[in-house]
């Protein structure tokens, strides 16, 4: 593999244009990169020429980059760098392309809220569930609820978790999630 990775600093300067392909959704948008640069003879800051790129996005990253970005937004992208060259009108162009891994907005012109999105395939992050203790754990659960007891105190009741959390999120400890604030839906909202 050898491509080129680059982190560019700039604004978005069209809005995002997403489409649906084959192979997932791909949003797109111009980026706009100008630099600044400390003229000493003048002591004032002066802006360089400005560069343009086009920006893709593919899948998740795109779909949340079209919910999230505005034209003008201060963002930091990173991703690969592709250079295209194109006949057009019997003029050869060159095109300059950013296949983005991670894109952010710029923190350091404003502030921003995360909000994580709900992913529809989540076997890819899930732990494989044992069904015969899933069943036999069930089983216990409704078996304690049926028997009007409430407390429990029986020896025939089964084991019983008060307490104890149930992993809704693997790759937390027990400790971290019941540490974290859990929201309407009983999915914990905290941080990761």
């Amino acid at each position: 593999m050898n491509d080129t990775v680059v982190t560019l600093v700039g604004n978005a300067a069209t809005g995002v244009d997403y489409r649906e392909t084959p192979t997932g959704g791909v949003a797109r948008f111009r980026f706009a990169v100008t630099p600044r640069r400390w003229d000493r003879r003048n002591s004032a800051w002066t802006d360089g020429s400005t560069s343009f790129y086009t920006v893709c996005a593919w899948r998740s990253l795109g779909a949340n980059l079209t919910a999230s970005v505005n034209v003008g937004d201060p963002l930091v992208v990173h991703g690969r760098l592709r250079v295209r060259d194109e006949t057009l009108d019997g003029q050869r162009r060159t095109f300059v392309d950013i296949d983005a891994v991670s894109i952010g907005h710029d923190l350091t012109w404003g502030t921003s809220a995360f909000k994580r999105v709900a992913r529809a395939n989540t076997a890819l992050t899930e732990r494989p569930v044992d069904m015969s203790a899933a069943a036999s754990a069930a089983n216990a659960a409704t078996a304690t609820a049926g028997n009007g007891s409430g407390s429990g105190s029986g020896s025939d009741a089964g084991p019983r978790s008060v307490g104890k959390p149930v992993h809704t999120q693997p790759w937390l400890s027990e400790q971290d999630e019941s540490a974290a604030p859990v929201g309407a839906a009983g999915v914990p909202t905290g941080p990761l």
